[in-house]
């Protein structure tokens, strides 16, 4: 089947689920749009399942997965053959909370590959694929034709933004997850599993690590929201997909050069990634909630200012493809 043709079914199969027949002409959409139907509550929740189930069946979503849970198989099998001799991993490097601290600790207990992957995930790779589903979000609909299809639906502007919004949030935390999962997996594999010993020098039991994995993973798509509502405000700003997606990726590296440069430490608090790594913390006794909180709220900050822009601009841009 053509490009062409796999287009043109994604179309109908779309329109037909916002309740406009398969086989209404343009005519008859535009007469529908201009009195549209009170859409029930449960329509919105359609609306995102629609747009959720589109964005994992694409084969460029699968494959970013699929890159995302090769990484932490990756990880730990160059831990095991490195390490094969009974040496540690890289000599005990890394300081205390930093990525590559978990790194010699995996040996000791597969549930600390985590941790590593998360650690080394979460600042290219897991914001360059999120960058890459907010950036297509709306451009990619528009640069296709398929944007004033979605549009005759009875939800309008405003409920079509939010299921692009709650996608992309969505999104993030399957993305974590599968970094997640493919890392205890594969340490649950490669390494032996037990009682776990926190920064702070506490053990605790498998379960309660386990736990904290689970928070440490919630922590990590919670992190990554501010970028996603970035780009889904630049996809708004542009028909084509592409750009938006390049341009979105091209803010997380840049935002990560600055917050690296020693004389711009003013602007450090408010960039997105500043405090991503700070989800180690989580993993003390007692918990340091400081940066985490802090994390949290400059997340939250990046999600009303760029989601409040999203919406005034796409209500009021024109709609032509």
């Amino acid at each position: 089947m053509s490009r062409a043709d796999e287009t043109s079914r994604a179309d109908e199969t779309r329109v037909a689920g916002t309740g406009v027949p398969k086989t209404a002409d343009t005519g008859a959409l535009a007469g529908r749009a201009a009195n549209p139907p009170r859409p029930s509550p449960l329509w919105a929740l359609a609306l995102f399942r629609s747009e959720l189930t589109t964005t994992l069946r694409r084969w460029r979503t699968l494959a970013l997965l699929g890159v995302l849970a090769l990484i932490p198989i990756l990880i730990g099998v160059a831990v095991k053959i490195e390490t094969s001799d009974g040496g540690s991993f890289g000599g005990g490097r890394g300081g205390e909370g930093a990525g590559p601290a978990f790194f010699p600790q995996i040996t000791n207990n597969g549930i600390f590959l985590v941790f590593a992957s998360l650690a080394a995930t979460l600042p290219v790779f897991l914001p360059m694929v999120i960058g890459v589903i907010a950036g297509d979000a709306i451009a990619g609909e528009a640069g296709s034709g398929t944007l004033r299809y979605l549009l005759v639906a009875p939800a309008g502007r405003t409920r079509l933004l939010l299921a692009k919004f709650t996608t992309t949030m969505a999104f993030c935390l399957i993305a974590t997850l599968v970094v997640a999962l493919s890392s205890l997996v594969t340490g649950a594999l490669l390494f032996p599993l037990g009682d776990v010993t926190l920064i702070s020098g506490i053990t605790v039991s498998f379960e309660e690590a386990l736990l904290r994995a689970l928070g440490v993973a919630a922590l990590v798509a919670l992190s990554l929201v501010g970028i996603a509502t970035v780009g889904l405000f630049i996809s708004t700003l542009t028909n084509s997909g592409i750009a938006a997606m390049a341009t979105t990726v091209g803010l997380v590296i840049t935002a990560q050069i600055l917050d690296t440069i020693p004389q711009l430490h003013a602007i450090h608090p408010y960039l997105f990634p500043h405090y991503w790594l700070s989800f180690a913390d989580l993993l003390r006794e007692p918990v340091y909630w400081d940066e985490l909180v802090k994390n949290l709220g400059l997340q939250g900050l990046y999600v009303a200012v760029f989601g409040s822009a999203a919406w005034a601009r796409f209500t009021a841009k024109d709609i032509t493809a």
